[in-house]
């Protein structure tokens, strides 16, 4: 009995401990939390704004031709999987690798074809090397490190690879903050841009909005662009990949702390219940050892008396 009650002692107490620190995880991921959803709000209407851009030019242009705007025949894709660097965040980097592979199964037309990542996050690095898939840089294998120069340095790398006909399509998976109980994982097209949805409806305006949604007959564009408007075109896309990379980066750091954050709350409430039940369990043995005392000093009394 004695033994019995001691191991359940040792056990509350390394209860405790992990609780300590599961407590301690929480708090850390909560005050993390706040700054992260922050930047993650303010970059969204620098990628809205460059996306229109995008929109407007490619329609305002009878002329206008890009690499980039062009239906791609090469069956290659690359995703630009975003992920943590570390785990316990419950379901956050299973659940963007199942996506992942969704998305892959989805698109890929032949087994010759086959798929390239870019992988952000020391567990996308990870999860893609023990699976022996190509990775096109480990250069930014570490999310928490990763800038806006960054950012706009793996869009330049993606749009050479893209115009030297290395892959033919790119998308990005990450996961996107919705609220403090819930990440969605997503995979976005980025380019070509015909993919986007929102680039073959093409742009409307408020006031086409307004009446219901009819698009206006596309005309040519006063506005004249120097040296032409493929060329800014052209220079704006790298920009926009940048900023939308950069804004995936921003969403998944602060879906993975509200995923970390709820993982050790419940972690901890686990504990808690375990550290209560720990308690009953030995409240019970020492009753029960005080009784076999007692009756062992009863029956002791009497045999002498």
């Amino acid at each position: 009995m004695a033994a019995n009650m001691k191991a359940v002692k040792l056990r509350i107490k390394s209860v405790q401990s992990t609780m300590q620190i599961t407590k301690a995880m929480e708090l850390v991921a909560s005050s993390k939390l706040r700054r992260a959803k922050e930047r993650s709000d303010e970059c969204r209407p620098y990628f809205r704004e460059l996306h229109q851009t995008l929109v407007d030019i490619a329609e305002g242009n009878t002329d206008f031709s890009s690499v980039y705007a062009k239906p791609s025949s090469n069956e290659r894709w690359c995703y630009v999987v975003i992920a943590g660097d570390r785990g316990l965040a419950g379901g956050y980097n299973s659940n963007i690798f199942k996506k992942l592979e969704a998305a892959a199964g989805q698109n890929a037309s032949g087994e010759a074809a086959g798929y390239v990542v870019l992988p952000i996050g020391k567990k996308a690095v990870e999860y893609f090397q023990r699976r022996k898939v190509e990775i096109l840089t480990e250069d930014f294998a570490t999310v928490a490190d990763i800038s806006v120069a960054d950012c706009f340095e793996i869009a330049r790398l993606l749009c050479k690879e893209y115009r030297e006909g290395r892959f033919g399509h790119i998308e990005l998976c990450y996961t996107e903050f919705v609220s403090m109980l819930s990440q969605r994982p997503e995979v976005y097209p980025m380019l070509p841009l015909t993919d986007l949805e929102d680039f073959k409806g093409g742009g409307q305006d408020s006031d086409s909005q307004a009446s219901g949604g009819a698009r206006k007959t596309p005309v040519r564009d006063l506005i004249l662009y120097e040296p032409d408007s493929s060329e800014v075109f052209n220079a704006i896309v790298p920009e926009y990949l940048g900023g939308f990379i950069y804004g995936g980066v921003c969403d998944a750091v602060a879906s993975e702390l509200a995923a970390r954050r709820n993982a050790m709350e419940a972690a901890t409430s686990n504990a808690e219940e375990m550290i209560e039940k720990l308690n009953l369990s030995y409240n019970r043995a020492r009753q029960s050892s005080i009784t076999t005392e007692l009756t062992e000093i009863v029956a002791g009394a009497e045999g002498v008396g």
